[in-house]
């Protein structure tokens, strides 16, 4: 009997140049338009993806009771969950089993948070290995490079904008490695969503 398999799912916003974030860590660059151009943007976005709206604002955006559509898990490094930590939010997507990658953070601070010291492939590969929902690599560039071996899809938000320097979509060795487009989604404000499967 053929067992299902989780894929890794690596979605996330990007600039021009290439860029998730600036070199502080900054993601509120993107440009995402005004008026009817964000709405469009935004209630696509809630309802194609309700599973990457951190809990703290499913509620306003009228999302609470949303299910996980196609993401169940999800994987980050310290510089994902430190902006939440920051403002005292230890467990930023309650609705998903979270794991933190960290050479750093000894101890989670917040029992449905699981911190990992160390291996973030041997992780993803267990992680893949049990029934479920896929499991969404939420960033950064250097966990994004340290696992690109089990990325399986992209989907990639890009934004009109050019940062001029910050973290790398992928921050890992020179690997070329082909994707195939299986769609492509554009909007009035300037953002095109593409999803890419590896070949």
């Amino acid at each position: 009997m053929e067992r299902f398999m989780r894929e890794l799912v690596y979605y996330v916003g990007v600039s021009i140049d290439g860029r998730i974030a600036g070199p502080g860590g900054e993601f509120d660059f993107y440009p995402e338009g005004e008026g009817a151009q964000f709405e469009a943007y935004r209630g696509w976005m809630l309802k194609t993806f309700p599973e990457t709206v951190p809990t703290m604002i499913r509620e306003a955006a009228g999302i609470a009771d949303a299910p996980n559509e196609s993401i169940d898990t999800l994987v980050m490094g310290l510089g994902t969950y430190q902006p939440a930590l920051d403002i005292g939010v230890t467990s930023p997507y309650a609705h998903l089993r979270q794991y933190v990658v960290s050479s750093t953070l000894r101890e989670s601070p917040d029992p449905a948070v699981t911190v990992v010291g160390g291996d973030p492939l041997g992780l993803v590969r267990s992680l893949k290995q049990e029934e479920g929902k896929d499991v969404w690599l939420c960033g950064g560039g250097k966990l994004a490079g340290a696992v690109w071996s089990e990325v399986d899809r992209l989907v990639i938000k890009s934004y009109p904008v050019v940062a001029g320097d910050g973290i790398p979509l992928v921050d890992g060795k020179f690997d070329p490695t082909r994707f195939a487009v299986t769609d492509r989604r554009m909007f009035d404000n300037g953002v095109v969503v593409s999803w890419f499967s590896r070949k």
